[in-house]
């Protein structure tokens, strides 16, 4: 065997797709009894046959180019709307608009919420530069990583000197208060910086930075897609094309451990009888947190990473009506913010880093069917899915249900408190009649989908170039997929040093640096 990809996520099946096109032998090894990790749609509600994105939701990161390299076509679908977020300001139900291509209508909401045209200018301004940043960097997320120099130069020479700064230079807290005043305004800006990573806006380790750059550059533009037919539907063509090639696909077995010599992989089969098997290939392909790796090399680790989202997927009758008195079909178009000001943001981080559940948990909702039918499966209702901020794993460590329960009422607390009528009222229920509402937790995502701390990214974020002085020796560290003292085992999920949400580039680049290597 050429290669063996460990992992069947999104990623584990780029890489084995573009190694089985080089004309390598590939198999692929997957702990549960399907792939796609947590790119997947699944009928989450008894006898509702609506199919959710259960874990992960948009697309932004994933290029147009290696989607065509993979031979894979998956429509991917823009939002009519950016974002709206609800407020209550002065004893009265407002709320902010901002649409995908700003009209009138957002400039008048900007106008309407602060009194004045400044935020709204500052807005544009910060976008544009934003703009320039993501058309300068988007491409260095795909082949050999630049240096900083080199990204820096070229975002200067582009006219992006105090973006640059900004963003990658000073913390993230700095470019938001510095150019906005109203609290809302600043936290809508400031959510980018959060997703996925539990850190303070103004941490100097520049944490946040870095998610609000990925943010922000995915395809050149930094806007997040829904896929048609829901996450699965990007899973299940990559699983096609992987089967076309000749990919050899096991699914039920578990890396136990990993023989560097030779690069055996023993294999704890989670078949009928069980028992032990060994493979051996040439390459081993890493689609799992770089903290797998080290546990398989009986290697001592750093402490292991700590996701913080609440994922909360509903069923709805109909869409809730809000306080502010906006067409649900609108406000739930795109990013619906909950409880995000800046403010709020800050003091969740605090609670939370306390070790206490917020008393009301900083949420946002996406309403897909409203872009895409299609995953009702012809269902007469709606589906929603809250991905709530600040919720770590630490706070699930003594009493898991306990805690699953209170961040779940804090998260729900966050949305009814905007809401005109009743969420319950809302809900569908399954044949059983329970509501259709699915949480999972940070130890939910681990036990589900083997994301170590339940971190969505694997790890904390890098950011997408090398350090000036960095060594750039061997092909596995000039595509940012290099593992410690091996040269046949390279990184391919989002632990490398461009993964992070559906991208598909730490499966591209592993491959990348495999066919590199003479």
């Amino acid at each position: 065997m050429d290669v063996v990809v460990a992992g069947g996520g999104h990623n584990g099946l780029v890489a084995a797709i573009l190694a089985a096109q080089a004309g390598r032998s590939v198999l692929l090894l997957e702990r549960s009894d399907h792939v796609g990790g947590a790119a997947v749609s699944a009928q989450v509600f008894a006898g509702r046959p609506a199919r959710l994105s259960k874990y992960s939701y948009l697309v932004s990161l994933f290029p147009d180019e290696l989607q065509r390299r993979l031979g894979v076509r998956v429509e991917l679908r823009s939002r009519a709307v950016s974002s709206y977020t609800p407020l209550q300001r002065d004893g009265r139900a407002t709320g902010l608009l901002v649409e995908r291509e700003p009209s009138s209508a957002t400039e008048a909401s900007f106008r309407a919420l602060t009194g004045s045209e400044a935020e709204w200018r500052a807005w544009q301004q910060l976008y544009s530069e934003l703009a320039v940043l993501a058309r300068v960097l988007a491409p260095g997320l795909t082949g050999e990583l630049h240096s900083r120099s080199q990204a820096r130069d070229a975002v200067l020479a582009a006219g992006g000197s105090r973006i640059w700064e900004e963003v990658v230079q000073a913390p993230v807290a700095e470019l938001i208060t510095s150019r906005f005043a109203d609290d809302s305004v600043r936290g809508i800006v400031a959510t980018d910086a959060l997703i996925g990573t539990f850190t303070s806006l103004a941490d100097e380790s520049l944490l946040a930075n870095r998610c609000f750059l990925y943010h922000l550059i995915g395809r050149g533009t930094g806007e997040w897609l829904v896929p048609v037919g829901g996450m699965g539907a990007l899973s299940d063509a990559l699983l096609t094309r992987a089967l076309e090639l000749g990919v050899e696909v096991r699914t039920g077995v578990e890396v136990r451990s990993v023989d560097e010599d030779a690069v055996g992989v023993t294999l704890q089969a989670e078949l009928s009888g069980g028992g032990e098997l060994e493979v051996r290939a040439t390459n081993l392909l890493a689609a799992v947190a770089p903290v797998t790796i080290d546990r398989w090399r009986g290697r001592v680790s750093a402490a292991a990473p700590e996701g913080a989202q609440l994922k909360i997927n509903m069923l709805l009758d109909r869409l809730p009506r809000l306080k502010s008195g906006i067409d649900p079909n609108v406000a739930f178009a795109g990013t619906t913010h909950f409880e995000e000001d800046y403010s709020q943001l800050e003091e969740a981080y605090r609670v939370a880093g306390a070790g206490e559940v917020p008393a009301l948990l900083p949420a946002e909702i996406y309403c897909h069917s409203l872009t895409d039918p299609s995953i009702l499966q012809g269902y007469p209702g709606h589906t929603l899915t809250l991905f709530g901020l600040h919720a770590p794993a630490r706070l699930f460590a003594e009493d898991p249900e306990l805690a699953k329960q209170r961040v779940t009422q804090a998260a729900l607390a966050s949305l009814q408190r905007h809401l005109a009528e009743p969420l319950e009222d809302c809900l569908a229920r399954d044949e059983n009649g329970w509501l259709c509402l699915d949480v999972a937790t940070p130890v939910d995502v681990e036990q589900s989908v083997g994301m170590p701390g339940g971190h969505i990214f694997h790890g904390d974020l890098q950011w997408p170039w090398l350090d000036d002085d960095a060594d750039r020796s061997t092909p596995a560290q000039r595509y940012g997929v290099a593992v410690a003292d091996s040269e046949r085992i390279l990184i391919a999920g989002s632990g490398s040093r461009r993964g992070g949400a559906v991208s598909g580039l730490g499966g591209a680049a592993a491959v990348d640096a495999l066919l590199a290597t003479r």
